[in-house]
């Protein structure tokens, strides 16, 4: 695990399918639709009793390293670490307007207010680029992240990011 003990996160080194030999990740990262993404936390949270969640688009770029290189994700801190699309927790609105009287946008499952149900945001650890409007039905990478605790925050030895 990675402790941020400034945003009080446990981030794990690999990315979900791959697993911590002691060095290196190792095994290949699965990818997942949202839905997907947000069920495994939920399993994973069950399964281990800890409050596993999709990080926001502001965590997860927070852990992204202009000066490594490769730039992206500290390559101490996370080894081996996948470099593309991930998903993240973060809402995305579709702010614009709408006509009310067009009964298209109904068909289109489009709200009155504007808001889409269909994309979420995204990081490309590669890029360092965050988008939007990632459609939820596209298969990226998944990292998840929990509080850390007490104990992991206590005075052993913490990196962050």
């Amino acid at each position: 695990m990675v402790i941020d003990t400034r945003a009080k996160l446990a981030w794990p080194r690999c990315a979900e399918g791959m697993s911590w030999n002691g060095k290196a990740c190792v095994g290949s990262a699965e990818v997942f639709s949202y839905k997907q993404a947000m069920s495994h936390a939920a399993e994973r949270s069950k399964a281990e009793n800890l409050r596993w969640r999709l990080p926001r688009v502001n965590e997860l770029k927070r852990l992204l390293d202009r000066s490594s290189k490769p730039q992206g994700l500290n390559p101490e801190l996370f080894p081996n670490a996948p470099r593309d699309w991930h998903w993240t927790g973060t809402a995305a609105v579709n702010a614009q307007r709408l006509n009310t009287y067009n009964y298209a946008q109904v068909d289109k499952s489009s709200s009155i207010s504007g808001l889409s149900a269909q994309q979420a945001w995204a990081v490309n650890t590669e890029t360092l680029q965050a988008v939007p409007d990632m459609g939820k039905g596209n298969a990226l990478l998944l990292r998840l992240v929990r509080p850390a605790t007490e104990a992991e925050l206590g005075p052993q030895t913490s990196a962050t990011p």
